[in-house]
C-alpha cells in the first residue's frame, strides 16, 4: 500500500463556508457588542467552532457524568480542544469507555497578525504570517494523549482556518513585539477538514515519495516540517503501527510503511 497525503482532506462545501461565516460574523459581534474581542472567558475561536459543529444549540454544554462536554448530541460527544490535549485526559477517561468522541483541533493555515495598543486599544492593519500553519503540528498534542490513540471510541478532525491573530503591544523588545502576549484568534474562513476515524487514517500522514525505508530526517524534508517534530509524529506513527521500525542509519531508526 502506498502512502496517501493530506493534500486530498474534505473540500468545504459552499453551504458550509456561509454557514462558517454567518456564526463567525454573529459571535464575533456579540463579543464585541458587549466586552470587546478576547474577554469573555471563553476564546473566540473556541465559541465558533463550538457553534459550527454542534447539530443543535441545545447540545452545548451538557453535563455527562462528572464533566460537561462541549457538544453531546445523546449518544456521541465533541471536544473543541484548541491547546492543551493533557487537559483532556481525565474526559478521555471519563467519556471513551461509553461514547464515541471527535477531538476537534484547529490548524492556523493562514494567519494575518494584527497588534494592539495597550493603552489606546488601537489596531495596526492585518498583516499576513510568512509561517503557514501545518497539521503536522498536531502531534505535539496527540503525543499527550497517546495511551488513548487506539481506542476505537476516538476520532479526531483537523479544521484549516484563516484567521486573524489578535496580539498586545506588551513584549520587552523596543517595538514590544517580542515577548509579547496573544489576546485572541478570530477565525475568518474554514478552508478544509482533516479527518482521523481509525487507526489506518494515520497513513494520511505519510508524504507519497517515502515508500522506501526512510528515517526521521527524510520524514522531515518530505513533510516540509523540522527534525525535532518528525520525530515526535514518527513516535506517534510508530506506536499507531502505521510505520515500522526495521534497523537504523547511523543513529536513527530506518522506517517502512507498515502494509499489512
Amino acid at each position: 500500500m502506498k502512502a496517501v497525503t493530506f493534500s486530498a482532506s474534505a473540500e468545504i462545501t459552499s453551504a458550509d463556508a456561509e454557514r462558517f461565516c454567518e456564526i463567525k460574523n454573529r459571535i464575533v459581534g456579540s463579543c464585541r457588542e458587549r466586552s470587546g474581542i478576547g474577554t469573555l472567558q471563553e476564546k473566540t475561536i473556541h465559541a465558533v467552532l463550538k457553534a459550527y459543529y454542534a447539530p443543535d444549540e441545545s447540545m452545548v454544554e451538557i453535563p455527562v457524568g462528572r464533566y460537561v462536554a462541549d457538544i453531546y448530541t445523546g449518544c456521541e460527544i465533541t471536544e473543541i480542544q484548541t491547546v492543551h490535549f493533557d487537559n483532556l485526559r481525565k474526559k478521555l477517561e471519563a467519556f471513551l469507555p461509553d461514547y464515541p468522541l471527535t477531538v476537534v483541533y484547529p490548524i492556523p493555515r493562514i494567519k494575518y497578525l494584527i497588534w494592539m495598543d495597550t493603552e489606546t486599544g488601537e489596531c495596526s492593519k492585518p498583516r499576513k504570517s510568512t509561517v503557514k500553519g501545518s497539521v503536522y503540528r498536531a502531534f505535539y498534542e496527540l503525543y499527550k494523549i497517546k495511551n488513548h490513540l487506539s481506542n476505537p471510541n476516538l476520532h479526531f478532525c483537523f479544521p484549516y482556518l484563516e484567521l486573524e491573530e489578535y496580539r498586545l503591544l506588551n513584549g520587552w523588545s523596543r517595538d514590544k513585539k517580542k515577548g509579547a502576549s496573544r489576546y485572541d484568534r478570530i477565525p475568518t474562513e474554514l478552508v478544509q477538514e482533516m479527518e482521523i476515524d481509525c487507526p489506518r487514517d494515520f497513513m494520511q500522514f505519510v508524504p507519497l515519495e517515502l515508500e522506501n525505508a526512510f528515517t526521521s530526517r527524510e520524514f522531515a524534508k518530505a513533510a516540509h516540517i523540522s527534525l525535532p517534530l518528525a520525530q515526535t509524529a514518527l513516535n506517534i506513527l510508530y506506536h499507531m503501527e502505521t510505520v515500522l521500525r526495521v534497523g537504523k542509519k547511523g543513529k536513527l531508526y530506518l522506517y517502512e510503511i507498515n502494509e499489512t
